[in-house]
């Protein structure tokens, strides 16, 4: 496929001042189209201070191979930046969540989706050309709920290609392994997608700083095929911010392989329920089990 998401690095990482008059009517129109009567399928993107990589991820978007009816929606997180300003300027319908974190962020959107089915997408994530279609013939088979898929790192002055490429090649492999018995621990909100019904059913979490999006996977089990998607065609190449978290490129693989060490044990036994961790729970949630 080659690098289909060049052209959109024109306004990735940019101040949305600073993208050619030109790139913005083409997205405009573009994104005019997305807002059909009756959907099908709802994309719904996640915002907090993401003015400099909305417009292209939605470029990328508005740019896919989509044979079916779709909107796109935006929820903005309490972004303190131009990111509303972008959207208002783009012509994008837009709900504003209050809460701040992603679990009420995807909640949110979940409210609002009109489609069948709903594809998760974080705002600073860059899409390919099939990727809409190929997630939903997934989840248009028999007895299938849920799909999710793989995502490289954009290469940057700090990361270079070939080493994020090979990054990314042993973390495959050991998620392939993982998904074996513990699909839900390879699901990322930003290449997430599922039946809209028993998603609402089963809720996205909204007391725990991260994990809202495995969880949702946990909890559609019970409902039909949980679909991991390694095609080429529906993986998503994002910002590495959170590779940038634990350091270097070297540092982050040695982070992940001391971490997958200890976990690999586990890999070969299915789980039905997680432990909540204090550390990964808000605030709220902590102060009122404090109270108890």
């Amino acid at each position: 496929m080659g690098m289909w998401y060049k052209p959109y690095l024109a306004i990735f990482d940019k101040e949305w001042t600073d993208v050619l008059a030109g790139i913005k009517d083409e997205i405009r129109e573009k994104v005019s189209h997305f807002y059909p009567a009756e959907p099908l399928v709802s994309i719904v993107l996640i915002a907090h201070n993401e003015e400099k990589h909305i417009a292209a991820c939605l470029w990328s978007l508005c740019n896919n191979v989509c044979h079916f009816p779709a909107e796109i929606i935006v929820v903005d997180n309490m972004s303190t930046d131009h990111t509303v300003e972008v959207l208002s300027d783009l012509g994008v319908t837009y709900f504003e969540e209050q809460r701040k974190s992603p679990g009420f962020a995807r909640a949110c959107g979940l409210k609002h989706a009109r489609g069948k089915y709903h594809l998760c997408i974080d705002s600073d994530t860059l899409y390919p050309p099939h990727y809409v279609d190929t997630h939903i013939r997934q989840l248009q088979r028999k007895d299938v709920v849920c799909t999710y898929s793989l995502w490289s790192f954009l290469p940057d002055e700090n990361h270079s290609f070939w080493g994020l490429l090979g990054y990314e090649f042993l973390r495959d492999i050991y998620l392939n392994i993982q998904n074996i018995k513990r699909p839900e621990k390879n699901v990322r909100g930003m290449v997430l997608a599922f039946h809209t019904e028993p998603a609402r059913e089963v809720g996205f979490r909204t007391n725990i700083i991260r994990g809202e999006d495995g969880m949702m996977a946990l909890g559609l089990k019970k409902y039909g095929k949980l679909v991991f998607i390694r095609s080429r065609k529906a993986r998503a190449v994002t910002c590495n911010s959170t590779l940038d978290g634990k350091g270097s490129l070297w540092q982050n693989f040695l982070f992940r392989l001391r971490k997958s060490t200890k976990e690999f044990a586990g890999l070969f036994h299915a789980q039905e329920h997680y432990a909540d961790t204090p550390s990964n729970m808000t605030e709220q949630d902590n102060q009122q089990s404090n109270q108890k």
